[in-house]
This record gives C-alpha cells, sequence and structure tokens, in this order.
C-alpha cells in the first residue's frame, strides 16, 4: 500500500571516505505502520540497475549508529520508528556514475501476529550528482 514511498525521493548519492567513493547511500522508510526492532527486519534486498547488491555489503543506519544485515538478527533493543527514514549503505568501491540509476528495494519484515513476512518492495529511478 505504501511501498511506493519506502524509499526517498532524491536520496541516492555516492558515499566518500576520505578521497576515495567506497559506495552508495541512500533513504528509506520501515514499510510497516508502527516501528519494528531491528532484529524483525529479516531483509533488505537492495538493487541497482537491475544487479542485486549481496546481503554482507548493505548496512542500516538508525540514530546515527550503523548495523550490518547480521548485527541486525540480535538487535533487540533499537526501533526503526515509522515515518523516520534511516539509511542504507552499500559497500561498492567506485559507488555509481554520475546520472540515473534504477534504485530497488524489498524490506522483509517479521510482524508478531501474521504467520508470513510482510514484504514491502519498490523501484524507484534516481540521480547521482556529478
Amino acid at each position: 500500500m505504501f511501498d511506493r514511498y519506502i524509499i526517498v525521493e532524491n536520496s541516492l548519492r555516492n558515499v566518500e571516505d576520505g578521497a576515495d567513493i567506497v559506495g552508495f547511500a541512500f533513504e528509506a522508510r520501515c514499510g510497516y505502520y508502527r516501528r519494528l526492532i531491528l532484529s524483525m527486519v529479516e531483509e533488505l534486498a537492495v538493487s541497482v540497475d537491475g544487479e542485486a547488491i549481496p546481503r554482507e555489503d548493505v548496512a542500516l543506519t538508525v540514530d546515527g549508529t550503523s548495523y550490518s544485515l547480521e548485527d541486525m538478527r540480535t538487535e533487540y533493543t533499537v526501533a526503526w520508528e515509522f515515518g523516520d527514514p534511516a539509511t542504507i549503505t552499500v559497500r561498492r568501491p567506485g559507488g555509481l556514475t554520475a546520472g540515473p540509476h534504477e534504485l530497488g528495494l524489498a524490506e522483509q519484515l517479521r510482524i508478531s501476529y501474521i504467520p508470513v513476512p510482510h514484504t514491502p518492495s519498490t523501484t524507484q529511478t534516481q540521480t547521482v550528482a556529478a
């Protein structure tokens, strides 16, 4: 229902470490109508230009702290609040070229009273500035 809103528009950018571009990042919202403890976020499947990104290269930053998807499995106190964008960072040496890219995100969320995972997903074309 709200899938088209999970990726924040115009948020795609390259990530620098000193003079090196080490990956890219974008802002995303939790695709559920309530806050979720990070251990309930089972997967953040990111793709760019049709290429699936390996899960070990994806991290989520909430309230200034970054978590790998593996670390999130045992994070029982930190929550991703409804409506609050978090940063998804992808490790990718050289980042993305300037210009438009097809960005995809599928969130696999475990909801306590639903027997199957909730999986909101969307794709969006965003532009990396030169």
